[in-house]
């Protein structure tokens, strides 16, 4: 992450109705402070960030932050590249131990998702796919203790996250930075669950995120920016944050074919009956 380049775009034009950040990584963007992130993420409609966990230190660190700032809530989690790095550098005991943390984490009120976790087959060797497959299941057995949604991961390696979701019998379920097709979104969302679109819905190079939107039951669509990556065309190379979601938000209404307003109430709706309110 020390190579993301610095380099914020202007604020787009505010959006009609408050939307919610579904996921954002707030702690490794220190060059946009918590407070300038929400500020500038208000001043577009944008009126609340889910702040995501990584790993322990991340996950503290969004704890804290969200009992900090009332428009952000948590979520927490090793994330699928992390568990077995972890498991290599301590052991088992030592990828239990992180597990255990997060359980503990997960029970702060204001932690509304366990994850982000799942399965990663274009960065993870294979020596790690049992570590990390060890580690996604640990946390949908968690989300399932405490009645919260798995936040989830999805690298090159639909079936098998489909598969650990149903054997493990996930209840609420969140594919953040949806990244299959038309055909597996039917998949999901047939089981009731949400597609998080960040700004690689915006990409030249992603007709099978057009394609699934077009499909996504409108109560199940939320918008995300996974800052401070994958920022929308036309500002595709810089410093992703959440006050460009209104970019992605104003497009997947275009492909929609419907008014942005329509959009975001729906959006905004879903955010809360999936993650509950700022309260």
């Amino acid at each position: 992450m020390s190579d993301l380049r610095i380099d914020f775009p202007p604020l787009p034009e505010a959006l009609e109705f408050s939307v919610m950040d579904s996921h954002c990584h707030l702690d490794i963007t220190p060059e946009l402070s918590v407070e300038a992130a929400l500020a500038k993420a208000a001043a577009v409609g944008v009126g609340g960030i889910m702040q995501v966990g990584c790993d322990v230190p991340s996950s503290e660190w969004s704890v804290k932050t969200a009992n900090q700032y009332s428009n952000i809530l948590a979520s927490v989690a090793i994330h699928p590249n992390e568990a077995p790095e972890i498991e290599a550098a301590s052991g088992r005991e030592g990828l239990l131990k992180a597990l255990a943390r997060i359980s503990q984490l997960a029970q702060e009120p204001r932690v509304r998702a366990i994850g982000e976790t799942g399965l990663d087959f274009f960065r993870t060797t294979e020596a790690g796919l049992a570590a990390q497959e060890f580690s996604f299941r640990e946390h949908i057995k968690i989300a399932n203790q405490f009645n919260k949604p798995v936040m989830v991961h999805d690298r090159d390696a639909h079936d098998q996250v489909l598969k650990v979701l149903l054997e493990e019998k996930a209840n609420a379920v969140v594919f953040h930075c949806y990244s299959a097709d038309a055909e597996f979104a039917k998949k999901v969302t047939d089981l009731g669950w949400y597609l998080s679109f960040a700004g690689t819905v915006t990409f030249k190079n992603a007709p099978n995120l057009r394609s699934a939107l077009a499909i996504c039951p409108l109560d199940k669509i939320l918008v995300e920016t996974d800052a401070p990556f994958l920022t929308p065309t036309p500002h595709r190379g810089k410093t992703n944050a959440s006050y460009l979601i209104p970019i992605t938000l104003r497009f997947m209404a275009e492909e929609l074919a419907m008014p942005s307003l329509e959009l975001a109430k729906k959006v905004n709706e879903n955010f809360l009956r999936i993650f509950g309110t700022f309260d």
